[in-house]
Parts: structure tokens; C-alpha cells; sequence
């Protein structure tokens, strides 16, 4: 099998993960509230549950990260990691107390962290100007199954059945579901996923250095008394798999990290700026997905189905943006879509401030105001998450992309820890809720404003990608 096929093989495989992940969340989040209700937990609670899984993937990120860079391979950190979405998701199931709950939570998040490496992978085997598209899509896959978890809850809250000891319904099933598909997962990446070898300038710098070091040998065999024949060129077919394990193994010959100083990366002003955009992006989308429970069971009288409808809808939204932001990004920088999400983010914010906050009117009123509300919300993720994520990639080295990927997913597990637990305890106290939210986007505008100009590709690199395209 050629390595183009490999790589497609193994981006689609990407994307099943990150979709599999989609419908953990979105089969999991709207019984969560009520799981948590008969097992007799707090209220206070929720924002636990919801962040105990981005408390471990923030942990363990940066050393799947490490791992990857300097192993350059991702198979068995994917197969490692997936044993702990398997184990957490099956504590899920058990569910025989609220703190076995929260425990399933911090297990299964360890799982998470191999996101870290997956994105160093993705940099290292995309060109700089097709990843913006590439993150897009990967992005997408997880909003894919965000809209699919909604339709698997149809039948999943149907269960009300005994396994053996266990107690199957519609609280308890999400768990086994998850549990089977990713144990289903694991023979997909055994099969379908393979290291690829570089392509971009990681790559291009090993074989450099490789043929460098070829001409080296070459000198010290050639005879003290050259002749005064012109060189003959000789050239031989070379095997792709050849040719992938000797840049693969004098790759994982190289020390990543040689020279590498953690404030000379990530204390420069651009990458500051990306990663704050990281941390405030994910504070407020998941500050708001706390909010939407208790708000549409208030205002509404949703349940169950009606907020996992309401999530379905929300995941075509979220899809259909992230596909016309990598259509976008071929047209325009990066930067441009980036600044184009937070004024959509900040009027979103305003809307809901202004309409959510004390609503009037009729119960049609109000819901056309809530659903506008969500709407811009959701309108502007697609645009600051792959904005953000593809120029953090460009800004940062490219030989520890998977240490440093694995610090931006830190950052933003941070956030959706805070976020829960900021909106969980505020859900009657809205206008501070919102308002924080709002003073955290009008913050990191004025900070995007202020390095605009900064926040583009090295001209290094821009430079050796003209003269490639001249030569």
C-alpha cells in the first residue's frame, strides 16, 4: 500500500476518534444532570462531572505529547489511551454512586490527552497551507458526532433491562455504548492507522541531514587522488517503504527538544495572544453548555429528548460552519478568520446579555431570543477554533508540535474546568455569568488587534516556502 493511501487511511481513522468523542459528549451531557439527581448528588455536582474530564486530559496532554515527539509515533499512545476511554466509560455504567460517577470522568479523560499527539501528527504530515482545511475537517468529524449522539440517545433511553448485576437504562446505557465502540475503535486503528512519515519540513530537514550524512561517508571512502573525470551521477529507485523506515528510524534518532527552552516558545507575544484565545473560547462555550440544561428545564420544560434534539440541531449549525471555514481559510489568512469569529462571539455575547439575562415577553419570545442566542454562540466557534489551532501549529516549532499542542490543550482543558464551575454555580445570576464572559472577549479582541501583525506563519518559513514554489 502506497503512503498517500496510508495517509488518508489514517486521517480518516483521526476522524473517527474525534467522532467518537463527539458522541461521548453529546450521549453522556444531556443525562448527566438527572444521573447525577438520583444518585443523590449536589447540585454542584454537574460542574464537577464536567470537569473531571478535562482535569486528566489537562494532566496527561503534555506527555502523550512528549511521548509522540520524541518516539515520532502515535499508533500506541492512540491504543494506550483508548484503554482508559474503555475503562472510565464501563465505571460510567456501573454507577453506583455519585463519587464512582465523578471517578469515571477523571478515568476517561486520560484518554482524552492523546489529542495532544494526534495534532502533533497532523502538523507534522500536512503542509502549512493546506492545515488550517485539514483542522477544519478533523474538527468537523467530532461536531459529526456531536449531531449523531442525539439520534443514539432515541434508543438508548428505551433500555430498561438488568446485565447480570447492572442495571441498564436510560442513565446508565451511554456508559456500556461508549464502552463497546471504543473497544470497536481499537481493531479500527490497529488496521487502519499507520505513522506516516512527514510531509513538511520536519521531514524535509531529516532527509537533508540524512543525505548530509551520506555525503560524509562518501568523502572519507573516495581516494586521496581524485581524478580529473567530471563526477558521474548515479541514481537508484528507492522502495517507499525503504524510504519511510529510514527517515522513521533516524528520525527517533533525533532529540526533539535539543535547544529547546519553554519560555523562549511559549512567553513570545503571538503565541500568548493564541493561547489565551484557546483559554477564552472554551471558559465561555462550555460556561454556556452548563447553562443550556438547567435554563431550557427551566424556561421550557425541556427534557431528555428535547435537549438532545436541541444539541442535534445545534451539531448541523456547528458542521456546516466549520466546512465554510475551511472553504475560508484557502481565500483568506487565518488571522482574518480569527478576527471575523470574535466580533461574531462578542455580538453573540451582547444578544444574550441584553435578551437571556431578564427575559419578557411571551414563552414565544423568549424561546426565538434563546435560540438566536445559541445560534451566534455557535455561529463563531468554528471560526476561533481552527483559527486559533492552526496558526498556534505555524507559530510554534514543528519537531515538538505534540509537547506544545499538548500545552494548547492543556490550556483549554483548564478552561473547560473553570467554565462549568464558573456557570454552574451562576445559573440564577446571569447577568454576571454573561457579563465576565463578555469583559474575557472584549479583552482578547483589544489583544488580537494589538498583534495582528504578528499573528502570521515565520517569515523563515514563508521565505523557504517561495523559493520551493520558484524552484
Amino acid at each position: 500500500m502506497d503512503n498517500h493511501r496510508k495517509r488518508n487511511l489514517t486521517f480518516l481513522t483521526i476522524g473517527l476518534i474525534f467522532m467518537l468523542s463527539g458522541i461521548e459528549y453529546a450521549v453522556i451531557l444531556p443525562t448527566i444532570w438527572r444521573y447525577l439527581q438520583i444518585l443523590e448528588a449536589p447540585p454542584y455536582f454537574l460542574g464537577l462531572g464536567l470537569s473531571a474530564f478535562s482535569l486528566s486530559g489537562l494532566l496527561t496532554g503534555p506527555l502523550f505529547g512528549l511521548w509522540s515527539d520524541r518516539s515520532k509515533t502515535t499508533k500506541s499512545i492512540i491504543l494506550f489511551s483508548n484503554l482508559f476511554e474503555i475503562a472510565g466509560n464501563f465505571m460510567y455504567f456501573i454507577g453506583y454512586s455519585k463519587w464512582l460517577l465523578l471517578c469515571s470522568r477523571l478515568v476517561a479523560g486520560i484518554g482524552a490527552g492523546a489529542g495532544s499527539s494526534i495534532f502533533g501528527f497532523l502538523t507534522r504530515s500536512t503542509r502549512p497551507e493546506e492545515r488550517a482545511g485539514i483542522f477544519a475537517a478533523i474538527m468537523a468529524c467530532r461536531q459529526a458526532g456531536l449531531l449523531v449522539g442525539p439520534a443514539f440517545n432515541l434508543f438508548l433511553r428505551l433500555c430498561d433491562f438488568e446485565l447480570g448485576p447492572f442495571v441498564v437504562n436510560k442513565y446508565t446505557s451511554p456508559g456500556i455504548f461508549m464502552c463497546l465502540l471504543w473497544v470497536l475503535l481499537q481493531f479500527v486503528v490497529l488496521v487502519m492507522y499507520w505513522d506516516v512519515p512527514p510531509n513538511s519540513s520536519e521531514g524535509v530537514a531529516v532527509m537533508v541531514e540524512m543525505k548530509q550524512e551520506d555525503g560524509y561517508e562518501e568523502e572519507e571512502e573516495a581516494p586521496l587522488m581524485g581524478s580529473d573525470e567530471e563526477p558521474v551521477q548515479t541514481y537508484r529507485a528507492v522502495n517507499a517503504d525503504e524510504l519511510e523506515t529510514s527517515a522513521s528510524s533516524r528520525m527517533q534518532g533525533l532529540n526533539p527538544f535539543e535547544n529547546f527552552s519553554v519560555s523562549r516558545e511559549f512567553l513570545r507575544e503571538e503565541v500568548v495572544v493564541l493561547l489565551t484565545a484557546q483559554f477564552i473560547t472554551l471558559f465561555n462555550q462550555t460556561a454556556l453548555e452548563t447553562m443550556v440544561t438547567p435554563l431550557t428545564q427551566r424556561y421550557f420544560g425541556f427534557d431528555e429528548l428535547g435537549n438532545s434534539l436541541m444539541y442535534s440541531l445545534c451539531g448541523v449549525e456547528v458542521i456546516m460552519g466549520f466546512f465554510f471555514v475551511r472553504w475560508l481559510s484557502k481565500k483568506v489568512a487565518d488571522r482574518v478568520v480569527l478576527a471575523v469569529g470574535l466580533v461574531i462571539c462578542c455580538t453573540a455575547c451582547i444578544w444574550c446579555l441584553v435578551f437571556l439575562c431578564n427575559p419578557r415577553g411571551g414563552y414565544g419570545w423568549e424561546l426565538s431570543a434563546f435560540i438566536i442566542g445559541v445560534f451566534l454562540q455557535l455561529l463563531g466557534l468554528p471560526f476561533v477554533a481552527v483559527s486559533q489551532v492552526s496558526l498556534f501549529s505555524k507559530v510554534t516549532a514543528e519537531k515538538t508540535q505534540g509537547f506544545s499542542q499538548g500545552v494548547r490543550r492543556s490550556v483549554g482543558g483548564l478552561a473547560t474546568i473553570l467554565g462549568p464551575l464558573w456557570a454552574g454555580g451562576l445559573t440564577n445570576n446571569l447577568y454576571i455569568m454573561l457579563g465576565m464572559m463578555l469583559a474575557l472577549l472584549l479583552m482578547i479582541s483589544v489583544m488580537t488587534a494589538l498583534s495582528y501583525e504578528r499573528l502570521t506563519e515565520p517569515r523563515a518559513v514563508q521565505s523557504a516556502q517561495s523559493c520551493d514554489s520558484g524552484g
